[in-house]
């Protein structure tokens, strides 16, 4: 018997998203004659075994290996039997009724071929990839050169995503996106289903174009709206990306196109590829250097103006200091604070202040201690050295403040501690989600809880139609929403109030164990979960433990020639340089069936649980360690292991 819809979900490694679209998708199919593929590209995050336990009604396909977007949907929608198919990604959430108006909108327009729907982020802010052109090679060239983005609501040159097109209005498009595109079965049969020559990218663009070839339409239906959390622009960034997508570009050209018109295009698009690299490259480095050249900048400033002011009014000499002074010892106090905070994490998004604190402060007292060691002729000034440092703790906020408040680079605080949290819904699923956060180890207060019907209650701050209100008097850095009291529908109407604030918001799925947000199509987002949260899977750790094992294989250099004299010197000698090139790690655990949900090191040279070898307690030895990992617990083990060396 054929079903009425397919929905095809292709996942790898994003359990969590899957599972929350998996809910939102079960709600959406009530009362519809609809089967539901999950097909997993061989993730090792337990994906398989979350669907088959909690939606056993969803029909899975476990790939051994990862088979890309187009095969892997390609499975499924070989083995379904329906009128509709739906491709849908896993970090998505629909609305209630998104699949059925779909289906309504298809079924009163037998001309449609494919259909998608307006996509919007974890802020509710519109996706551009929603609705798009075909890129011809004009197309191509508008957008490679800039034109599109300089005349957006162009005709001409603003083809690529028809900004020019209302998001509120249901038009005809040429090109669907392959994070929701819903297909009438009849149509696939006559032209075919995804490319399988397309590993990731372009396949969407290649399937509309043979939609259309095929006398049928593509609509974008505005008529319901899809959260789509990552968006096309997670990856746009980075080279791997932009080489990615626009040989995926030639690959449609080729196959579409004349030769000769192919093969110019073909040569403007390895042009691009190039040029969007080399721009790629330089837009990750200016976002990585432009916070600390600002911090420098300002530090400098400064230290200027204390040093001229201490050669005014204490020194009373005009040009007391020497030139050095200001071109070589500044720069480095400088230098030598800012390392410290970098290695604190105070680089690292979202911005902790008490990470910065640390981090400024660690590197005060590193001044302090070098300048005490340096020749007389060297010491110019422990004032100037103590009011410079205190002058740098304050820039280092006042950098992050002003960038916040004008809304440069994507600056936002966290400050580490304490979350103020609003829950919307019933009390009793605010209930399950204050213990879901108190299991989870999320340091938080809860302002209030607001209602998710349309009269407060008592014991509630206000209802959902007053939250532009909630969020002006309460200011949260944390709204959750309970995707049970709360439909999809109405969060996402209410995602409006948030674009201009500061605030994060998240979803607590119906029975899930997880909390999922993301601020905006570029960002992956946090993720709260009742799982460990270790400390090794933190960038600033990762970081520390690199630097530890730089900073040891380094003052192990020197005793190279003692150490070709023992017995097991060489081997001591490989492991030092393998250690440098960051092939092994001095402390770690080995990659087993057990500890293969810890995060990932480099081999150890060293093992933590050593001395727990084959026991009981070996694996609680590991779990601890890259759970509460310092870079004192490695030099505590190398110490203790090579002690033990040296006795046997």
């Amino acid at each position: 018997m054929q079903h009425t819809l397919s929905v095809v979900i292709v996942n790898y490694n994003v359990k969590y998203f899957l599972e929350q679209a998996l809910r939102s998708v079960e709600k959406a199919i009530v009362g519809m004659d609809a089967e539901v593929w999950v097909v997993d590209n061989n993730s090792v995050d337990g994906s398989v075994s979350m669907v088959q336990d909690k939606f056993p009604w969803v029909q899975v396909i476990a790939n051994t290996e990862n088979l890309g977007f187009s095969q892997a949907n390609n499975q499924a929608m070989r083995l379904s039997n329906s009128q509709y198919v739906l491709l849908l990604n896993p970090d998505t959430v629909v609305q209630e009724d998104s699949l059925k108006l779909c289906v309504s909108h298809m079924e009163s327009n037998p001309k449609i071929g494919g259909l998608g729907v307006r996509m919007i982020d974890g802020k509710g802010k519109f996706l551009l990839e929603s609705k798009r052109g075909l890129p011809t090679p004009q197309v191509a060239f508008f957008k490679m050169t800039g034109l599109s983005a300089l005349f957006p609501k162009s005709r001409l040159f603003g083809r690529y995503h028809l900004k020019y097109l209302s998001e509120h209005e249901t038009n005809d498009v040429q090109v669907l996106s392959g994070a929701f595109m819903m297909m009438r079965s009849s149509v696939l049969e006559k032209v075919g289903l995804l490319d399988e020559d397309y590993f990731m990218y372009g396949e969407d663009v290649d399937l509309s174009y043979r939609i259309s070839l095929g006398g049928y339409k593509n609509v974008y239906f505005a008529g319901t709206t899809i959260i789509h959390y990552k968006g096309e622009s997670t990856k746009r960034k980075t080279a791997n990306y932009v080489k990615v997508f626009y040989n995926a570009m030639v690959l449609f050209a080729k196959k579409h196109y004349s030769s000769s018109v192919a093969g110019r295009f073909a040569f403007f698009i390895r042009l691009a590829i190039y040029l969007r690299a080399s721009a790629a490259f330089c837009a990750r480095l200016a976002e990585k250097i432009w916070l600390p050249l600002f911090d420098f900048l300002l530090i400098f400033i400064g230290y200027l103006g204390i040093a001229k002011y201490w050669e005014l009014y204490h020194k009373f000499v005009r040009g007391y200091y020497p030139s050095e002074f200001f071109t070589l010892h500044i720069p480095i106090y400088i230098g030598v604070v800012m390392c410290t905070v970098y290695l604190w994490g105070g680089y690292d998004k979202p911005f902790v202040a008490r990470r910065l604190f640390r981090g400024t402060l660690v590197g005060s007292f590193a001044l302090f201690a070098m300048y005490a060691f340096l020749p007389k002729e060297l010491q110019f000034s422990r004032a100037i050295l103590a009011l410079g440092s205190a002058w740098a703790v304050g820039a280092v906020f006042l950098t992050r403040g002003v960038a916040q408040s004008l809304r440069i680079g994507d600056i936002r605080f966290d400050h580490g501690g304490r979350r103020k949290v609003i829950l919307v819904g019933g009390e009793s699923e605010n209930q399950r989600i204050e213990n879901l956060l108190k299991r989870g180890r999320v340091n938080h207060e809860v302002l209030g809880w607001v209602s998710a019907s349309e009269v407060r209650q008592n014991g509630f701050i206000g209802h959902l139609e007053q939250m532009s209100e909630v969020l002006e008097i309460y200011r949260p850095d944390l709204v959750i929403f309970s995707g049970k009291d709360v439909s999809s529908s109405r969060i996402m109407l209410h995602m409006n109030d948030f674009q201009s604030k500061p605030v994060q918001v998240k979803i607590a799925p119906e029975k899930g164990e997880t909390i999922i947000g993301s601020d905006s199509k570029n960002l992956p987002g946090e993720l709260f979960t009742l799982e460990v949260n270790y400390h090794l899977a933190q960038v600033h750790h990762l970081r520390n433990k690199r630097v530890f094992d730089v900073l040891i294989s380094l003052v192990m250099l020197p005793l190279i020639p003692l150490l070709i004299c023992f017995s097991g010197g060489r081997k001591c000698l490989n492991a030092l340089f393998s250690v440098l090139i960051g092939r092994n790690t001095w402390v770690g655990y080995q990659r087993t069936g057990s500890t293969a949900s810890l995060p990932k090191l480099a081999s150890p040279v060293f093992e933590v649980a050593q001395q727990f070898k084959g026991t009981e307690f070996e694996l609680d030895a590991v779990m601890n360690y890259a759970r509460d990992y310092s870079v004192i617990d490695d030099l505590r083990i190398l110490m203790s292991c090579v002690f033990q060396k040296t006795r046997s």
